[in-house]
């Protein structure tokens, strides 16, 4: 380019000591374009520049934007999507903190000896601390799940129910993963401030839409009433069930669980308009449902209309029973064949499991 520069001041000095202005006047054209195509290669070449994450600003964003993300983290690894959420809100500010903005870090999740990712600094505890650093929330929320769940000193939480939130938040807090003395109370406070609890009992829908199927445990006799919302664009009607809970009905109505699938009886509905609308025999809904001869079920009522499986799903191995829970109504929610049920707990049929007690839901309990 010096070179070019050169040639075109001689140029001009030749243009301008003899006049001779037809003869160089095209060569002066010639180096000026050629200069200006080096210096407008050097000034348009395009930056690449990676898509902004979007910053959330409040507590009703941030769920918006990550609660089907914590329910689908949930499903994977077995931890409450109201914890995550709460963990999240809590360490991130709600995705405004220097972490969250400029490492994605939502959980504040320190390097460790066995990170090999990248990493930032951050003033935390100590002076320039060494905190992971992802490519998107989605690899914090997956990361989270996978620190929790690889760490001995985590590893009884998950002997605990996905709806025991104040028992998960204690358990962290008792595992150290926060020196905050209140970390406990500041996560169960932000889980019941904003109703996520309600996000343990969802579980994601094949063929719904961008829906979520929720199961609640509600005691109706000796079964669990389950809440089914699907956010679809069908029709929506409601069904009250008590003065407390509401079972949302949709036209679209079979869901999927464990790999079978089933419906929520509606108001009004019977046995043999079911059998009418899913070509389907009495006898195979009380065997698939394993109900007695004569059993009617009622609203808001799980109804499976194709056979339970012999096992939980994968990482379904245990179930804590709580109050309410029969064996049946678990089989129900795990899509578990009753009998199965009882045989991988060594129980004798009939039986019920107490309060607390741990449910086998993919092998046979071990013997003491």
């Amino acid at each position: 380019m010096f070179a070019a520069l050169h040639e075109i001041n001689s140029l001009f000095t030749i243009f301008t000591t003899n006049g001779r202005s037809m003869y160089k006047c095209s060569y002066c054209l010639y180096f000026l374009l050629l200069l200006g195509s080096l210096v407008s290669c050097r000034v348009i070449r395009p930056v690449s520049v990676s898509p902004p994450v979007p910053v959330t600003t409040s507590a009703a964003e941030y769920i918006q934007q990550y609660k089907d993300l914590a329910i689908s983290e949930m499903m994977r690894s077995g931890i409450p999507a109201s914890i995550t959420l709460a963990q999240g809100m809590v360490e991130s500010d709600y995705g405004r903190s220097t972490l969250a903005r400029t490492a994605n870090n939502h959980f504040g999740i320190k390097c460790h000896t066995d990170w090999r990712g990248p990493s930032v600094r951050h003033h935390d505890d100590e002076h320039n601390e060494c905190f992971r650093k992802y490519s998107s929330p989605e690899d914090s929320f997956a990361d989270h799940s996978d620190f929790l769940r690889n760490r001995s000193r985590y590893s009884f939480l998950f002997d605990l129910p996905l709806t025991d939130y104040k028992g998960w938040a204690r358990g962290l807090k008792n595992a150290g993963y926060a020196t905050n003395p209140r970390y406990a109370e500041m996560l169960i406070r932000k889980i019941e401030e904003y109703s996520l609890q309600y996000y343990d009992h969802m579980l994601p829908v094949s063929g719904a839409g961008s829906g979520t199927l929720s199961l609640s445990s509600v005691p109706a006799g000796k079964d669990r009433v389950i809440e089914k919302e699907i956010m679809t664009d069908v029709k929506e009607s409601q069904l009250l069930i008590n003065d407390n809970f509401t079972v949302h009905i949709h036209d679209q109505r079979i869901v999927e669980n464990n790999g079978s699938q089933y419906i929520i009886l509606g108001d009004g509905e019977t046995m043999e308009m079911i059998m009418k609308e899913y070509d389907i025999f009495r006898w195979e809904i009380l065997r698939f449902n394993d109900l007695e001869d004569g059993s009617v079920p009622g609203p808001g009522q799980v109804l499976y209309i194709r056979p339970k499986r012999g096992r939980a799903e994968s990482g379904k191995e245990k179930h804590t029973a709580g109050t309410g829970d029969t064996m049946h109504s678990i089989s129900q929610e795990y899509g578990i064949r009753l009998k199965k049920l009882y045989d991988y707990n060594r129980m004798p049929k009939g039986s019920e499991a107490e309060e607390g007690q741990v449910i086998w839901l993919r092998r046979v309990k071990p013997a003491k």
